[in-house]
């Protein structure tokens, strides 16, 4: 899988922390529904329904999500970085929790984590760390 830094390759505008998380937020919520709204995002995410028509425009834009009248679809691009994070979020969270970090605090850490590792230095610490399968 690609870096989430490597998709924007070509792009004007980087994707920031806050739009992976955007984007992890509407693919587990697409897990859990059949549509997103906005306001499942703000919600999720506890931010203000404005902070997310704001974010979902920006993410429309570069090409990551496609608005409907009542919800919101990742797009090929948005649904591989999504995923991503997703796999890093829950791997970092796991990580933590194993290590004895209490779960509110690893799902918090976890989240911060996930944004800061380069694909490379991400596999290379999951595979130092999970047995082969």
């Amino acid at each position: 899988m690609r870096d989430a830094r490597s998709i924007m390759k070509g792009h004007d505008m980087p994707l920031h922390e806050s739009g992976e998380d955007y984007l992890e937020a509407i693919l587990m919520l697409s897990q859990e529904h059949e549509k997103v709204r906005s306001v499942d995002v703000a919600d999720r995410l506890g931010v203000t329904k404005a902070s997310v028509s704001k974010a979902m425009s920006s993410l429309e834009s570069k090409g990551y999500v496609e608005m409907g009248k009542r919800d919101v679809r990742l797009t090929e691009r948005g649904l591989e970085v999504a995923e991503q994070m997703l796999e890093r979020h829950k791997f970092f969270v796991n990580l933590l929790e194993r290590a004895g970090v209490p779960a509110d605090v690893a799902a918090a850490e976890g989240c911060h984590m996930e944004h800061c590792l380069s694909e490379d230095s991400f596999e290379k610490l999951r595979s130092m760390l999970e047995p082969a399968e």
